[in-house]
């Protein structure tokens, strides 16, 4: 017998070995096929001699960018990336147009026409976004026509646009407002809109009555006859203006006054449908550069009496603490009262805002008036002046009432007129009834005589 044939067995390694040599020694002198020597292709191509055509065959460039043929029908068309809705985007459309006569201001309450600031702070860029509003803004308002009609040489700079605005504003209001309320529509309207009624209500705060602030009247207005404004902090300082300002740019009518609490009244001819355009500010815009409200030295005064009287006047007695927004619309005539017992006033401002005593202070230098000293400490210093007049201060009082207490005068003028109208009614009816149940012989004179002598024991 035979020993079995081992395969690792050094015998069987040479016979492995000469049995391929033939093989290797024909693909030696064999041409070698050409192409690009990529390891992902298959070694078919090194045992068999096919050479794919050039057509078929990508070249280096083609396969680092990855385009090749069919590249194009298999990639995908990119999506356009999100882009999520914005108001400053009005593609197609034009800019809105507002029949309002008046100037967009972003405050109407705590910005004045008549104080001119000395710069910017910031471009003149528009609130109401770019291309948004056919106005143009000149950085502190909007105005309704264009200023360069205005002429510098004319007495009047305002144009003849103006005032025929205006006009048509007043004439406007009239008709929506109709005829005046009756006192029981007046009483019903108060009532209806009370706390205990309604929670609907318009807060006016620090920055006033802004432009947006028109749009939610209007959008109260809708769903009832008046509206509730209540208002605290710094515009309470001068509620007569703040009146003004609502019924003005509104077209409203203020029915009631409790405070700060206001009822708005929007007429008997007003129609939601028909209500005015009012755009919208997207963003506050920053307030103009205005000039120093302390100066170095106070008029009048040298630098060493300025001093003396800053110094003085923080040890001056306290008038009042102010709380934070609070209702501040007896500020003024206590500050005219304290000037009657001395030529300093101190206002302790603790806990309020910089800005809020500064604006404070502004309201009583242009409504007392007087003289601002100092801001220091949280304090508002001011100073009657040396030409202090106790009989200017008392005349401020009577020549200058408020609207509303005129409104209140015809109210109880009204009332008065109904009441003795009733009285003169039901006497007329009793001296009737009291003629059917006598005899005919009596005399008019009798019967007064009668009665006047039947009241006297009722009154006494």
């Amino acid at each position: 017998g035979f020993a079995p044939f081992d395969p690792r067995s050094p015998l069987a390694t040479l016979l492995r070995r000469s049995m391929l040599l033939p093989s290797l020694l024909r693909r030696a002198h064999l041409p070698r096929p050409c192409h690009p020597p990529r390891c992902h292709l298959s070694r078919l191509l090194d045992r068999y001699g096919f050479v794919p055509p050039a057509s078929l065959t990508p070249t280096a460039k083609e396969i680092s960018h990855g385009t090749g043929a069919g590249a194009d029908q298999k990639r995908r068309t990119k999506k356009p990336p999100y882009r999520p809705p914005s108001s400053l985007d009005r593609g197609d459309r034009p800019a809105s147009h507002s029949d309002l006569p008046f100037d967009f201001r972003f405050s109407y309450t705590e910005s004045s026409p008549d104080a001119k600031p000395i710069g910017l702070r910031e471009p003149k860029y528009s609130p109401f976004g770019p291309g948004r509003l056919d106005r143009p803004w000149t950085g502190l308002c909007a105005p309704a026509v264009d200023t360069t009609l205005r002429s510098v040489d004319a007495e009047d700079p305002a144009p003849a646009a103006e005032k025929d605005l205006e006009e048509a504003r007043r004439r406007e209001r009239e008709r929506v407002l109709g005829e005046p309320l009756t006192p029981a529509e007046r009483s019903f309207l108060v009532d209806k809109c009370q706390k205990n009624r309604t929670k609907r209500q318009i807060n006016l705060g620090r920055d006033g009555l802004t432009h947006n602030m028109l749009n939610d009247i209007h959008n109260h207005w809708k769903h009832g006859e008046g509206v509730r404004v209540k208002c605290l902090g710094v515009p309470t300082v001068d509620m007569q203006n703040v009146c003004r300002e609502l019924e003005d740019k509104t077209g409203g009518l203020i029915i009631h006054r409790h405070g700060g609490l206001l009822i708005l009244y929007r007429g008997r001819h007003y129609h939601p449908k028909k209500r005015p355009v009012i755009p919208l500010m997207l963003w506050k815009p920053a307030e103009p550069i205005y000039p120093r409200l302390i100066k170095t030295t106070i008029e009048g005064l040298t630098v060493q009496e300025t001093k003396e009287m800053r110094k003085k006047g923080l040890h001056a007695p306290v008038l009042t603490k102010l709380a934070k927004n609070g209702y501040y619309a007896n500020l003024v005539p206590m500050v005219r009262d304290g000037f009657l017992a001395d030529e300093l006033v101190r206002i302790d401002c603790k806990g309020l805002p910089k800005s809020d005593y500064r604006k404070i202070g502004v309201k009583l230098r242009d409504l007392v008036p007087c003289i601002l000293v100092s801001f220091d400490k949280e304090q508002i210093i001011v100073w009657r002046g040396k030409d202090h007049d106790e009989s200017i201060q008392d005349n401020l009082h009577n020549a200058f009432p408020s609207f509303l207490q005129l409104e209140s005068a015809a109210v109880k003028n009204e009332n008065v007129e109904q009441e003795e109208a009733s009285s003169e009614s039901v006497a007329g009816k009793n001296e009737h009834g009291e003629k059917e149940e006598t005899s005919s012989d009596c005399s008019s004179d009798e019967w007064s005589e009668i009665s006047s002598s039947d009241d006297v024991p009722d009154d006494k």
